[in-house]
């Protein structure tokens, strides 16, 4: 019987993306790695064709009923594919969790927790006496209290900070904010026509000071000459509606009978209180001091429920302590319950340990159940989303692993290697994107897609075990997996301080107490260290509020107490998607389509229409194709099936309406046009001095396989941030210090040199580059190195070693330094 099992999964006629019609087959019952160039086809074969196909199959089992409430995948393009098992993915990048999220929620772990101490606490009656445990809360019942009394013990619902157990004060988020008045009129010696009050210049306020005015308020001497009573107006005036004038830029008087004064407090606590819009609330924010809840200590508990104990513990305290510290606080539960519990005690404390075995087993221990899930690094965010799908301990599954080494130290991809094993041993298929020559080298099947990206690509280049690929003359990653590549694709600097440095100091922050670090300017530096040492505190939640409130003249972040740093201007790059929906592509992104519809709307042909350069976007009537109005697709509702996304039949994937699509600029409509790859598109341009700047900008950054009309939500996180560097290319940055949050992602090795030339471009041009990174390539060319550690969480924290990467890698207290020297071995040998 068992010889007539399935090994393999047959892919025939895949055409997903940029795939050209290809067949392969892919081991079942193995750790199959696909490898290949940033958009060579590689997310399309294991997302597009085998998840996709995978999990549409598994949902077509259930009733019409469920399908309808669940997001179905739609039918991949494919000719067939037999032997496909049920599919699960883990995407490249986990959704941010937002302020009421913890690390209990997100795992479920802290839902047993909740149970638990419903179920086995010992709770306190409205009287306040203290009663043991008893089976009463379980079956429903009333519990006595010693003096006659009696209650009913909490539901589990009543121990949830975000619902019936939230603390009064701060209603479950730990925090409460207060508005601070330096941060409304922040610079006194400005009048309030030069715009000394801050928060009246919200979007909706720009008319306040003509109010302020109106209500006798002078508005043209500085705020801090200005009389009490006018400043009392200005902070604290009541509401009220008057009649003003409001001049134009053209000269003419806009009259309002009923315009309402706000004063500085109400312009900032009326915005909040009518904006669910995320970036809105950021703006905010900045007028706010976020503080530790006095109530409830920052635990978001209601204090009432601390009460409540589990072997001497309240939940607050489980919830605080290390995850590694958990299991023999659970092992003490059982013994410390009545004899007549032990049953029930036995199964929550069982159910509990085994929320937390995969998170122990990743080399999250150093987390705390109570951890807020928006301070995790994405490689800590992608590990809990894995230990979720590992508790399920399932068996014939085909896991899809989008880039699991995301935001992973070197020492964590070991962890990660040994689980993705586990996943195999219970019975499982897995198959991972990655670019991590460890990962693709701890692989059963390695599989190389290519030869190049985009329409270079979408081909199987070769297919077999580690050991052949690294014998194929022509494969990309052979090698980095033999260490035959050159390692270094720019040349260190030697006096690494000769152009000066900045430095700040963080008093306490996360796992951060105490911490100075400098920086060289016009280097490349990059931090490093343990997942969850601190490199993102370090930088993005200290550095870069501190230099952009040094550069608004506003008070640095409360826990960042010094900043030396002559910088002029900050440039955040990180990996997050451009654009929201298709509407987004390149061209538009980039202003190339912007110059593109003015260059139609000069054409004779355009010009005999009286049609402007309207005429020429896909986002207005005038332009869009009127069944799919601009996207190029239309959505079929088949009911019980999943929405069927296909070409519009109109415009059949074009996006714009017949009419607009007669004019020609150089025998191309500007569909056509949007359709070429940014390498066809630079022969094109050649005559035209800003288009040909911005192709060739990006073919420097090494996108030129991207299409111009290519949406930009698809992008990989590493093509986001090059995307976003266009702009920056080519103009002087002295004094710009660019800050990249793991430009690695996504990229081949191949690729990751490309960007290191990007990094020595800007260099070139006076800037100075910090990047956070774990990829060994990048730490090898940098000019210094911090690292961050030694390890995450409360044994983080602390920067360990300092200095070029062959300082760092001969640091024996440096875990990076471990992993770099072989790294830099393997390319010496």
């Amino acid at each position: 019987m068992q010889q007539n099992q399935p090994t393999k999964i047959e892919v025939r006629g895949a055409q997903v993306n940029n795939l050209k019609n290809i067949d392969v087959d892919i081991p079942l019952h193995q750790f199959v790695a696909i490898t290949g160039l940033s958009g060579s086809g590689k997310s399309s074969l294991a997302l597009g064709v085998l998840y996709a196909e995978g999990a549409r199959r598994y949902l077509d089992a259930l009733s019409t009923y469920t399908r309808r409430r669940i997001s179905q995948m739609g039918k991949a393009n494919v000719r067939a594919v037999r032997h496909l098992p049920a599919a699960l993915a883990l995407r490249q990048r986990p959704n941010i969790p937002s302020q009421r999220s913890t690390v209990g929620t997100m795992t479920e772990s802290f839902n047993v927790l909740r149970l638990l101490f419903s179920r086995l606490g010992s709770h306190v009656s409205p009287s306040g006496q203290r009663v043991a445990p008893t089976l009463h809360v379980a079956e429903d019942l009333p519990i006595a209290a010693g003096d006659g009394t009696s209650f009913r013990g909490p539901g589990a619902e009543r121990f949830a900070f975000n619902s019936a157990g939230a603390c009064p004060t701060c209603h479950g988020s730990g925090q409460i904010r207060q508005l601070v008045p330096e941060r409304l009129v922040p610079d006194e010696s400005l009048t309030i026509r030069a715009g000394a009050i801050a928060s009246w210049r919200l979007p909706g306020r720009n008319f306040m000071p003509l109010v302020a005015q109106a209500i006798g308020v002078d508005i043209d001497t500085p705020f801090n000459q200005l009389k009490a009573a006018d400043r009392a107006i200005v902070l604290h005036g009541e509401k009220r509606k008057y009649a003003i004038n409001i001049p134009s830029a053209t000269g003419k008087i806009f009259h309002m009978d009923n315009a309402q004064f706000e004063n500085a407090y109400a312009a900032v606590t009326d915005s909040l209180a009518t904006t669910k819009n995320e970036r809105a609330i950021q703006r905010l924010n900045r007028f706010y001091a976020f503080t530790t809840c006095p109530t409830c200590q920052g635990n978001r508990f209601d204090p009432q429920l601390l009460k409540t104990l589990v072997a001497g513990k309240n939940i607050a305290e489980v919830s605080d302590l290390p995850l590694k510290e958990l299991p023999a606080f659970a092992q003490t539960i059982v013994s410390w319950l009545p004899a007549t519990m032990h049953k029930i005690g036995q199964n929550l404390v069982n159910e509990w340990l085994a929320s937390l075995t995969p998170l122990l087993e990743l080399g999250l221990d150093y987390l705390t159940l109570s951890r807020a899930g928006m301070t995790l690094s994405t490689g800590e965010l992608q590990r809990i989303q894995l230990s979720r799908t590992l508790r399920t301990a399932t068996t014939g599954v085909l896991y899809v692993l989008d880039e699991p080494s995301i935001g992973l130290h070197p020492a964590n991809v070991t962890g990660l290697i040994k689980i993705m094993r586990a996943l195999v041993a219970q019975g499982n298929s897995l198959v991972v994107v990655d670019h991590n020559t460890r990962v693709i080298a701890a692989a059963d099947t390695v599989i190389e897609i290519g030869p190049g990206a985009g329409r270079k690509g979408g081909q199987i280049l070769h297919q077999g075990n580690v050991a052949q690929i690294k014998k194929q003359a022509d494969s990309l990653i052979a090698p980095y997996l033999t260490g035959q590549a050159p390692l270094l694709a720019r040349q260190p600097q030697t006096a690494v301080f000769a152009a000066g440095q900045f430095s700040f100091h963080v008093t306490h922050r996360y796992n951060l107490h105490d911490v100075t670090a400098k920086f060289p300017l016009k280097r490349l530096s990059v931090v490093t260290g343990f997942s969850g040492a601190g490199k993102t505190t370090l930088v993005l939640d200290s550095l870069v509020p501190a230099l952009q409130a040094q550069l608004k003249h506003e008070p640095l972040p409360a826990h960042v107490d010094q900043l030396n740093a002559a910088l002029q201007r900050v440039v955040m790059i990180d990996s997050t998607p451009v654009g929201k929906n298709t509407r987004s592509t390149v061209a538009t992104y980039t202003g190339i389509l912007d110059r593109l519809r003015k260059l139609f709307a000069q054409t004779p042909a355009a010009k005999n229409q009286h049609w402007g350069a309207a005429h020429f976007s896909y986002n207005t009537t005038q332009g869009a194709c009127p069944t799919c109005k601009g996207t190029g697709q239309i959505s079929l509702d088949v009911q019980y099936l999943p929405d069927i996304q296909q070409a519009c039949p109109t415009c059949h994937g074009q996006r714009y309406n017949p009419a607009t699509l007669t004019i020609k600029w150089h025998d191309l409509t500007i569909a056509d046009v949007l359709a070429l790859s940014v390498d066809q598109a630079v022969p094109l341009f050649t005559h035209d001095k800003s288009l040909h700047h911005l192709v060739l900008a990006l073919q420097d950054m090494g996108l030129g396989y991207l299409k111009l009309g290519e949406a930009t939500p698809q992008l990989s996180g590493g093509e986001a941030q090059r995307l976003k560097l266009v702009a920056e290319m080519g103009q002087t940055q002295q004094g710009t210090l660019f800050i990249f949050d793991e430009p690695s992602v996504g990229l081949h090795p191949l690729d990751t040199r490309t960007l290191i030339q990007v990094f020595d471009q800007l260099l070139a041009q006076g800037a100075t580059i910090i990047t956070i990174e774990h990829d060994l390539d990048i730490v090898a060319n940098a000019d210094y190195v911090v690292d961050v550690g030694p390890r995450g969480g409360n044994e983080g924290g602390k920067i360990v070693a300092s200095g070029t990467p062959q300082q760092i890698a001969t640091n024996t207290t440096s875990i990076t330094g471990k992993y770099l020297a072989q790294h830099l071995q393997l390319f010496q040998d």
